[in-house]
């Protein structure tokens, strides 16, 4: 990586092949998926969601970061969070966390660190993400965060057999103040 992401608690490194057996954990544990997607088949994770994430990673790609969180303390890994450059100055950001992790403000941690790395060192001038209608700790990560709720895609994505309306949010750089200065980040 051509930059660094650092926080108190969580180590940051790219997701890698000895990674599988997590991301398909995570990717299959319904508690952790239920606003994210339908149950799907351990190849389909790997073709469509895990491998596509392994290539190396610059500003511009048309691919997911894909970050793996680990704690500093016990090394062991937390959840995964990352962006994709939507192009014209815009990052997409978004997380997940392993249920046992879910709770313990690593999100927010996350968010913070990845939203510094952006603004500050990739010179990005917006970040956004987009969160499933009723995923009340996704939203309330992102607005304590600085992020605004800038509208809602009705119907918009299949999820359990039902049409759910998704949640847009941006953070403009000149808008961002962060919580805590964190060195590299």
């Amino acid at each position: 990586m051509q930059f660094e992401i650092t926080s108190d608690r969580l180590t940051y490194r790219p997701l890698c092949q000895q990674d599988w057996p997590f991301y398909l954990a995570v990717a299959q544990d319904r508690a952790v998926m239920k606003y994210i997607c339908d149950p799907r088949s351990a190849e389909e994770i790997r073709t469509h969601s895990f491998e596509v994430r392994l290539p190396a990673w610059y500003k511009g790609c048309d691919h997911w970061l894909c970050l793996v969180m680990e704690e500093k303390a016990s090394g062991s890994a937390v959840g995964f969070c990352g962006f994709i450059d939507r192009g014209n100055g815009i990052a997409e950001f978004g997380f997940i966390l392993a249920a046992a992790f879910q709770g313990k403000g690593y999100g927010r941690e996350s968010l913070e660190a990845v939203i510094a790395c952006c603004f500050r060192q990739l010179d990005y001038r917006k970040l956004t993400a987009t969160v499933t209608a009723g995923n009340l700790a996704s939203r309330n990560t992102l607005l304590s965060a600085g992020f605004i709720q800038e509208g809602t895609l009705r119907q918009n994505f299949l999820l359990a057999g039902q049409w759910q309306d998704d949640w847009l949010f941006g953070l403009l750089k000149q808008a961002y103040r962060p919580v805590t200065d964190t060195p590299g980040g």
